[in-house]
């Protein structure tokens, strides 16, 4: 098997390789942080066995010994002609104390029994070690002037610009006001403007998705023109958040009790996004437990 897209995602510590990897992840790639050296050779085995073709992969780079060491793994998966890129994170020593000092995180070279070596000077250390992989890396990248959000849009470029497979991930959400809002919304529209079904005593023990209740939504005036906006407020969006690397957008549509008018407006939503490219949908209704 060979591998569609393989990566070694490695670099100084507090360039943004963690923010690296869930970039990876988010675009599908099966991701594995901080493997010791010694297992490289034996996960390639497990990746191919598996039939997983798009790999992110961050090497722990402090180890060596009877872990390995990430110059000695490379060389190995190159000799077995295990293609991979080398994606080395950098950043300038001032980025990386500023960084590291926003976190209060020791730096993983820092020496905790020695108390004059400071975060300078573990800096400098790990540049020294890191040179090799640094001059061996498919490409390496400074990352100071790049916030989490500009660093996921250059990997998304870099690592899925033609990746047909890349899509985002839609949830429709119908839920009630009075049940309290769905905690993962990211965009949220509150849809109580609309006559409540509920008042009516043929209505109120249907929900939504019943073709009266439909019938009903359908006559009101406010219907078509709020679809039509919802609709083009959505069609903006959705390329912008793919473009961006976004890999979930939670959509909530609420009302009072969240069974009629948002499960209704919730589905016509679903519908009209269902067909869309390089998003995959789903939709649920919060409030309609099953007896």
């Amino acid at each position: 098997m060979t591998f569609t897209q393989f990566v070694i995602v490695t670099g100084l510590s507090g360039a943004g390789k963690s923010q690296a990897m869930k970039s990876f992840e988010d675009l599908g790639f099966y991701c594995l942080d901080n493997l010791p050296p010694a297992l490289v050779v034996d996960f390639v085995t497990l990746l191919e066995r598996a039939g997983i073709s798009r790999v992110a992969l961050s090497l722990d780079v402090r180890i060596h010994g009877p872990l390995g060491d990430a110059v000695t793994a490379l060389a190995e998966l190159r000799a077995r002609a295990v293609p991979f890129d080398v994606l080395f994170l950098d950043a300038s020593d001032d980025t990386i104390v500023r960084r590291y000092s926003e976190t209060r995180r020791r730096h993983p070279w820092a020496d905790p029994a020695a108390a004059t070596l400071g975060l300078a000077d573990a800096i400098r250390r790990e540049r020294v070690e890191l040179e090799t992989l640094r001059a061996g890396a498919t490409r390496v990248w400074d990352t100071s002037s790049l916030t989490q959000s500009t660093l996921k849009t250059r990997i998304v470029a870099t690592y899925a610009a033609d990746e047909p497979t890349a899509s985002m991930a839609v949830r429709i959400v119908a839920f009630g006001f009075k049940f309290g809002l769905p905690l993962d919304a990211d965009l949220l529209f509150d849809v109580r403007f609309f006559r409540n079904p509920n008042y009516d005593p043929d209505l109120k023990a249907l929900t939504g998705a019943d073709r009266a209740v439909e019938k009903f939504m359908e006559a009101l005036p406010e219907t078509e023109p709020f679809l039509a906006h919802l609709f083009g407020t959505i069609d903006y969006l959705l390329p912008l958040y793919v473009a961006e690397g976004k890999a979930r957008l939670t959509i909530a549509i609420g009302c009072t009790g969240g069974r009629h008018r948002s499960v209704y407006i919730a589905r016509r939503l679903a519908a009209h996004i269902e067909p869309q490219q390089r998003v995959t949908l789903s939709c649920e209704f919060r409030e309609l437990v099953p007896a």
